[in-house]
């Protein structure tokens, strides 16, 4: 137990150096400098961005196939699927309560900046991808650092912390998320939550990411929409609160106020770090998925990929946030999952805590299907194609042992594991920026003269 203790301490120093300062700036001054070469594209074509995400481009004119194994909003679904998860319910409240209000703007500031970058790893995703031994789609950071930079070592490296992080972040954690919510909710003992949570798993997981592309783009649309409507229908009821809980947002983001000390830096820091930990922008995680769309060019998938922070973040957290600032009630001592129950409850009685709580299960459960295949491909470029089964059979079994586990442990391991990630990726981002930028101009000036749609 001693030597336990021992490791998580070591996992805390470290986690608290990979997700301190100097990476949060390393994140965002990422998303500032490729906004800056890109000349604000996630603003000049979000709309045209958008459309792309829910029209076939399958094919092309000519009839014949794009490579890829699923389509746009296939590959979209799978990244939200484990985007959309316990971070915009709990992290949203985490923020607020450690940062202040003021935290949420931070976070919209940090999800402008982040759609630069999710775009930035959709075309290197693309770009660089393979098609392995089995026939299948293989992309990702691992790739485009390995063929772009011709860094074999780093490209490693990633693979290693996304292996790692997958069996924590992914799978463990998630499921002990939902096994708790469900025996606070319906008093349903964690273990019989394992063994259904488990099954449902390992039936869509085996399939690869086709069976987990079909099982996202039915569970995401459907946990979303329920989710933000019920956000919706309390802002709406209440809309004599939704102009205060603007002005204090804005004020505080300033003011740094509501946190002990009036340290605005603490307010940033909260903001910057949630956001991040929602939409995963600069992570490296999402690209992974983003390299196995149908698509005609890499620029057309970067896109749809840059949509996935908008809708996490500047959608799904800003309902949450909106909800907990016009609740009032975080300054109580109650925090996370817990206080984003209690405030929708307070709003909207009765519906609101079920939505949340049943939006919770599904965000987590999204998370883990979208989680294996990222980790999947990363231990695949470790040990080669053959791992991929033992792999899923370990995950699924990860899966189970999380909601009957204290994961004290494993949430610092997987905390600092999955902000490791983020170093490889976001080398790779700015040394293959000129890349990124000649792939922009390409798709632009082919659209011009007719070629591509």
């Amino acid at each position: 137990m001693q030597y336990l203790d021992v490791l998580k301490a070591f996992f805390d120093t470290v986690g608290g150096w990979v997700w301190g300062p100097v990476m949060l700036v390393f994140l965002v001054g990422t998303g500032v400098y490729l906004t800056l070469r890109l000349a604000f594209l996630q603003f000049t074509m979000l709309p045209f961005a958008l459309k792309q995400a829910f029209t076939p481009h399958a094919k092309n004119r000519d009839g014949s196939e794009n490579r890829g194994d699923i389509s746009h909003f296939g590959a979209l679904m799978t990244a939200l699927s484990a985007t959309i998860g316990t971070g915009n319910i709990a992290g949203v409240a985490t923020a607020v309560v450690l940062g202040g209000p003021g935290a949420v703007f931070w976070m919209w500031i940090t999800a402008i900046f982040g759609m630069a970058t999710k775009f930035g790893e959709g075309v290197l995703a693309v770009k660089y991808r393979i098609v392995n031994e089995r026939g299948q789609i293989s992309g990702g950071p691992m790739y485009y650092i390995e063929r772009g930079l011709n860094w074999k070592w780093l490209a490693i490296l990633f693979a290693l912390f996304g292996t790692l992080a997958s069996f924590g972040i992914g799978s463990s954690v998630q499921s002990n998320s939902v096994a708790q919510s469900i025996q606070a909710s319906f008093a349903i003992d964690p273990m019989i939550t394992g063994i259904v949570l488990t099954v449902f798993t390992a039936i869509v997981i085996l399939g690869g990411i086709k069976s987990i592309a079909i099982a996202s783009s039915f569970i995401v649309p459907i946990m979303a929409i329920l989710y933000v409507a019920g956000g919706l229908i309390i802002i709406f009821m209440h809309l004599d609160l939704l102009g205060p809980a603007f002005a204090t947002i804005f004020r505080d983001a300033f003011s740094g106020e509501a946190v002990a000390g009036g340290a605005i830096g603490t307010v940033i820091r909260y903001g910057v770090a949630r956001g991040v930990f929602s939409n995963e922008a600069g992570m490296g995680s999402a690209p992974i998925a983003a390299a196995a769309a149908k698509t005609d060019h890499p620029v057309r998938q970067a896109l749809v990929s840059m949509t996935g922070t908008f809708l996490d973040t500047i959608v799904v957290c800003s309902i949450t946030g909106l909800v907990l600032v016009m609740g009032g009630i975080y300054t109580n001592g109650v925090t996370g999952a817990a206080l984003t129950t209690q405030t929708f409850n307070l709003l909207l009685p009765g519906p609101g805590g079920w939505i949340v709580t049943i939006g919770l299960v599904f965000f987590a459960y999204s998370t883990i299907l979208g989680w294996c295949y990222y980790g999947e491909k990363c231990a695949s470029y470790l040990l080669g194609e053959w791992f991929v089964l033992p792999y899923r059979i370990i995950y699924v079994a990860s899966v189970m042992i999380g909601t009957i586990a204290s994961l004290d442990l494993v949430w610092a391991a997987a905390d600092t594991f999955n902000g490791l990630m983020a170093v490889p990726n976001l080398i790779a981002l700015v040394l293959l920026s000129g890349v990124i930028v000649k792939e922009t101009r390409d798709f632009v000036a082919k659209r011009k003269l007719g070629e591509l749609p």
